[in-house]
């Protein structure tokens, strides 16, 4: 039982993962560069590319985490303030914004990357194809859906709302 609940575990955040190890290889590798630009004055010439890819990859992979943990940026002030009944209103309202620009953002993002496919456009250094660099966006829109929908179910508020919760 326990092992299956590690393994749920590590595949749930496994989105975080990723991320965290991307980051390390853009600091890491950032770092390198200065080093490499100031002491040796030997710039990295393809350095920018791989930071592009990292940041995107960065970005995109902690996109589901971020609604899991209720860390997107979000104005909740205004529907505190309204009627309970309003409140649960804007709720549904609100998650089908959410579904909705989320869906329109993932059939755009298959067109673009089908777009790079069929293009074969690649980063001028490394000849990174660009489809690799954001084939990460559909993947990220399907998790941020299952993200969203599994922090409604288990209630996840975010770190100011649980605050002023806490305060009261």
């Amino acid at each position: 039982m326990k092992e299956k609940k590690k393994l749920t575990s590590v595949l749930g955040n496994l989105d975080i993962a990723v991320a965290s190890v991307i980051l390390v290889v853009l600091i890491v590798l950032t770092f390198a560069g200065v080093i490499w630009r100031r002491l040796f004055n030997a710039p990295f010439t393809w350095l920018e590319e791989v930071q592009l890819a990292c940041m995107v990859w960065i970005v995109f992979a902690a996109g589901g985490a971020a609604f899991r943990t209720g860390n997107h940026v979000a104005i909740e002030m205004i529907v505190d303030l309204m009627p309970k009944k309003v409140q649960k209103a804007m709720e549904v309202f609100i998650s089908i914004v959410v579904v909705l620009v989320i869906g329109y953002l993932f059939k755009n993002s298959l067109g673009f990357i089908n777009l790079f496919i069929k293009s074969a456009r690649s980063t001028s250094m490394l000849k990174i194809p660009y489809w690799l660099i954001y084939g990460i966006a559909p993947v990220s829109y399907i998790l941020m859906i299952v993200s969203y929908f599994y922090s409604l179910v288990k209630g996840v508020q975010s770190e100011a709302k649980e605050a002023a919760n806490n305060d009261e």
